[in-house]
């Protein structure tokens, strides 16, 4: 929501497009696309051996910047910043990177001309764009929708005679879904995340406020799982994996937006009784079951007392993490959760930037500091997008790291905090790697990158306030 990257050069058909640039009310700019014209970043491949590709994204000036050279000999005379690979010291494979088909998504985007609608779709799914590759569906209503709404709004309705997908599904989400399957490369992978039960099963009788799934309504709620599944698969859109309920922990208060409270004893219980026993029944067990779907201040806990049960363990796949609560919690929950049960993924499945924001400060056209907080952790007029720093931000990690890359060990000579770094090896190959640094410091740096410890490196001067992927192949006769 799998492809290697090739090791060929840029070509002139697959450069980048420029940017065309406009100022708002935030710290940098956007980039103006309209039904003529769009910025792509272009087909980038790995380069040759010996040789690295530098793109380049600032506050200042840059928008996907390419730069092409050789690797050298030596590090850089005075290089303020050393950035060291360590090949050997191998961690997670890389899922994909994405975003989330909405009914606010859909709303959008309808707003804009058909011409303008196609270069916004292929600047997020296209081989020249950034190449998202999964992405979230919410099962029926959100907080990103119009209305709170279920698939069975028939109360009672405990046999799903009723069920069906909604003029939202129609609308604003399956077209745009198909349409990112022409345009991918890369295999679309889909996952849905319910908010709400219908609320007619819930002991509330909301969509919203607070309560939890009624104990009768346990069987009807997996059956819904199963007919939400069909339902996508049968209109050409097919369901990789599910979440078992987003932000589960909300509904223990009086939440504004739709929402279901689940205990982790009640939902470790409902899926070994019923939810995983009916998707297997339903030859549906390929798809990837994910737990938790909330902020990492759960972590380990919450998914533990689901996975500590061998008979709900068996059925889940993976932990889903959203990210409001970083600041407040560090990432070694994580590391504590995966050294417990390392079979289990680890996915972010929501990262919402300017959600808590006053309303006219939602989306402020042009704020970098926001592209700089998602690399560290839109659309107005009738023929008219504005690409935000945002877009590049997330394509520095998308478009150059493929499903199926791994991370490795990288550090940042000391002094330099401001500056952080992530360090890819391309699938199964030993010389091709993907380096991401953020400059969040409001000086220019010089930085050089130790590939293979002392034989080879990239010498680069980074912009201040700036994202540069290094993308480099390492000589094949140093190998």
């Amino acid at each position: 929501m799998l492809l290697l990257l090739l090791l060929l050069l840029i070509t002139p058909s697959t450069l980048a497009s420029e940017c065309v640039p406009r100022t708002f009310q935030g710290d940098s700019f956007v980039c103006v696309c309209n039904s003529d014209y769009c910025d792509l970043p272009g087909v980038i491949k790995v380069p040759a051996a010996g040789s690295h590709t530098l793109i380049t994204t600032s506050r200042d000036e840059h928008r996907f910047s390419i730069q092409n050279g050789s690797n050298d000999a030596l590090p850089g005379e005075g290089s303020s910043v050393v950035v060291t690979l360590n090949h050997q010291e191998r961690f997670q494979a890389m899922m994909g990177f994405g975003g989330a088909f909405t009914d606010a998504t859909g709303i959008n985007i309808l707003k804009l001309t058909e011409e303008s609608q196609e270069w916004l779709m292929k600047s997020y799914f296209s081989p020249e764009g950034i190449e998202y590759n999964l992405c979230r569906v919410p099962m029926a209503g959100s907080d990103f929708s119009t209305r709170p709404y279920s698939y069975d709004d028939v109360e009672g309705d405990v046999d799903l005679v009723h069920f069906n997908l909604t003029t939202e599904d129609y609308k604003y989400k399956l077209p745009f879904i198909h349409r990112a399957q022409e345009l991918a490369e890369r295999e679309l992978l889909l996952f849905g995340s319910p908010w709400s039960p219908p609320a007619w099963m819930k002991e509330n009788g909301m969509f919203n406020g607070s309560g939890g799934l009624l104990n009768e309504m346990w069987q009807p709620y997996a059956d819904y799982f199963v007919k939400f599944v069909q339902a996508y698969s049968a209109e050409g859109a097919p369901i990789w994996g599910l979440t078992t309920q987003n932000e589960p922990l909300t509904g223990f208060q009086d939440w504004r937006w739709n929402t279901c409270a689940w205990t982790a004893e009640g939902q470790r219980d409902w899926i070994k009784t019923t939810l995983g026993p009916t998707l297997q029944a339903a030859g549906m067990r390929h798809l990837q079951l994910m737990v938790l779907d909330h902020n990492r201040d759960a972590l380990p806990w919450y998914p533990a007392t689901i996975l500590e049960d061998p008979e709900s363990n068996q059925f889940v796949d993976g932990v889903a993490i959203h990210w409001y609560d970083d600041d407040n919690t560090g990432p070694e929950v994580m590391s504590e959760l995966h050294s417990l049960f390392e079979d289990k993924f680890l996915l972010y499945t929501e990262s919402c930037d300017g959600w808590d924001a006053a309303p006219g400060e939602r989306v402020i056209l042009g704020d970098w500091y926001r592209a700089e907080s998602y690399a560290a952790n839109i659309i107005d007029k009738s023929s008219e997008f504005y690409k935000q720093p945002m877009f590049y931000s997330m394509g520095h990690f998308s478009k150059f790291i493929a499903p199926g890359d791994r991370l490795i060990s990288s550090t940042v000579s000391s002094g330099y905090e401001h500056v952080r770094v992530a360090a890819f090896q391309h699938g199964s190959t030993d010389t091709a790697s993907t380096i991401v640094l953020l400059n969040m410091g409001e000086d220019m740096e010089t930085v050089t990158v130790d590939v293979r410890g002392s034989q080879e490196f990239v010498n680069f001067v980074m912009p201040a306030k700036s994202i540069v992927s290094v993308l480099v192949n390492m000589a094949a006769t140093a190998h």
